[in-house]
């Protein structure tokens, strides 16, 4: 089944009938924003593909254990200046 020149012609008449020549430029533009969004999502997930992965961060003491991360010193005990 081709197509050939006269029936993109018709096609073309058609859409120009149905759609209006106001609205088509601005349904073009948009068409072409959502084509160059999609690409570089798509090239963002291939580049994720392709990206080695970080280290994982050292482990925090798990919640509830009493340590207070920032100072290392049991939660729940004030910290004393020296007299």
């Amino acid at each position: 089944m081709d197509i050939g020149w006269p029936e993109i012609l018709i096609i073309a008449a058609v859409i120009l009938v149905l759609f209006g020549s106001k609205k088509l430029p601005d349904a073009a533009r948009s068409l072409g924003k959502s084509m160059r969004i999609l690409k570089t999502e798509v090239k963002g997930m291939h580049d994720d593909d392709a990206a080695p992965k970080p280290e994982q961060p050292a482990a925090l003491p798990p919640a509830g254990t009493g340590v207070d991360v920032g100072t290392g010193s049991p939660t729940g005990v004030e910290h004393q200046e020296p007299r």
